[in-house]
């Protein structure tokens, strides 16, 4: 009998035919105890009979199989997984092999990491109870806005932000740009391509910032009248198109953008070093080819197929703009922090002064003074890369400052007033104020006396 290792249904097998050879069982008897039809154990009993116990191997034992990974894809999947300055997750690999026309599965990667000894990338986290909001059933009905802080180009490099929207019904990537911090200029910009590029949401979701929600509790006269705070200057863009805009009240609320930030932090941060990208221009140029791929990887189908983008004005970009009011002064200049403005002369050369203007400073630096729907003067954008930055006046900066940096003045009781007060040297009056005081027997003293008047000029009995 030939040497081979079998498991327990082999053995069981072998046991069954060989007793069925010496006549010990039947072959009805013998299937109906494997679980075989009375054909296949008749094969079974001829194939044993013919070569023995290796009769009881499958046919295939021993070929390769049909469905086994290429060498050529095994050997690329391992240089990847042992970069040496770049590490790919499992998903990322068969993306990246995907580009390059070769293919392998999730767990075909997983399988030869785990070959090689590495471990993941993400440590994957015990599961957590929550409660998961639904998605929106129509494409544009809610956008979700944020920026996330990174070492996109590398920790050698300033850190980065990454402003983006997403919308919530399908996981669509819509917009990404790389800004120095997370600011008005970001979002802005990131607001402007959506509006290109689909339409206007129903609903901006994003959390707390103070470039889209208000945080202080500092009300001017015109907002105690109105009965509302003002929103910011992104928040009054959003008011001008009709989009409304929600706050979270915490980061796992907007759990959709947080996830997609980390799954970038992974894709993208690796795709750039791996490309050698290291500078903004670059990386910016990079990010439409990205989406592309990334979109068509991660979006999904919304549930209702009619989308909910609304078409934008037609001069929406008059819209994305900060705005102050104004009043104009008696030599017709309107001012800003660091910017004055001339008006020219209005119809028959008549002036401006004390009118209630509007000043709009646009995405792209131009700045307009308008009165009412008329535009007064435009001023054209400066020479160079422009941000928009919200220009504050100085009592609102110094209010600011005395609420956030500036020390209070220390309080002083009226006891310890007095006593300050009593303890101050009394003030020395000059010799000229003495010499000057009128003495009793001055004029000024007299009391007023109608009859010393000096008589009309004219007059007569």
């Amino acid at each position: 009998m030939d040497d081979m290792l079998m498991g327990v249904r082999d053995a069981r097998r072998l046991g069954q035919v060989e007793a069925a050879q010496r006549g010990e069982t039947t072959n009805r008897k013998a299937a109906r105890a494997l679980g075989l039809s009375i054909r296949q154990f008749q094969r079974l009993k001829r194939r044993v009979a013919a070569v023995g116990v290796v009769g009881l191997r499958h046919g295939n034992h021993g070929r390769v199989s049909a469905q086994r990974l290429d060498e050529r894809v095994r050997l690329r999947v391992e240089a990847l997984l042992q970069h040496e300055e770049v590490r790919l997750n499992d998903c990322h690999i068969v993306d990246l092999l995907g580009e390059q026309g070769l293919s392998a599965s999730d767990d075909s990667v997983r399988r030869i990491r785990l070959a090689l000894g590495l471990q993941p990338v993400h440590a994957r986290r015990p599961s957590q109870h929550h409660r998961r909001r639904e998605r929106r059933e129509r494409e544009g009905s809610m956008v979700l806005i944020d920026g996330s802080d990174h070492p996109w180009l590398g920790p050698e490099l300033p850190r980065l932000t990454l402003v983006g929207a997403i919308d919530d019904a399908t996981s669509q990537v819509l917009a990404l740009t790389f800004r120095p911090t997370e600011d008005l200029h970001g979002y802005a910009t990131v607001l402007r391509e959506v509006l290109v590029r689909y339409g206007m949401p129903e609903v901006f979701y994003g959390d707390r910032t103070g470039i889209a929600v208000r945080n202080d509790d500092h009300w001017s006269l015109e907002e105690e009248l109105a009965g509302r705070q003002l929103p910011p200057q992104f928040g009054q863009m959003l008011e001008a198109l009709g989009i409304r805009y929600i706050a979270a009240g915490s980061p796992q609320a907007k759990g959709r953008i947080e996830r997609l930030w980390r799954t970038l932090q992974d894709r993208l941060l690796k795709e750039l070093r791996f490309h050698e990208i290291r500078t903004v221009a670059a990386a910016t140029a990079y990010l439409p080819g990205f989406l592309e791929r990334f979109n068509r990887r991660f979006a999904i189908v919304a549930k209702d197929t009619k989308p909910a983008w609304q078409k934008p004005p037609r001069h929406f970009e008059l819209l994305l703009a900060c705005r102050y009011t104004r009043t104009v002064t008696r030599d017709n200049v309107v001012t800003l922090p660091g910017c004055v403005l001339h008006l020219p002369p209005g119809a028959h050369h008549r002036s401006h002064q004390g009118r209630r203007v509007e000043v709009r400073e646009l995405l792209d630096g131009r700045l307009l003074v308008r009165d009412g729907s008329k535009v007064l003067l435009e001023q054209p954008a400066p020479a160079g890369p422009f941000t928009l930055v919200p220009r504050s006046s100085r009592s609102q900066s110094r209010r600011t400052s005395r609420r956030n940096d500036a020390p209070r003045p220390p309080r002083i009781d009226e006891r310890q007033a007095a006593r300050l007060r009593s303890q101050a040297p009394s003030p020395r009056r000059s010799p000229i104020a003495q010499a000057r005081t009128p003495a009793k027997t001055h004029p000024w003293r007299k009391p007023y006396d109608p009859n010393l008047l000096p008589a009309k000029a004219g007059a007569g009995g």
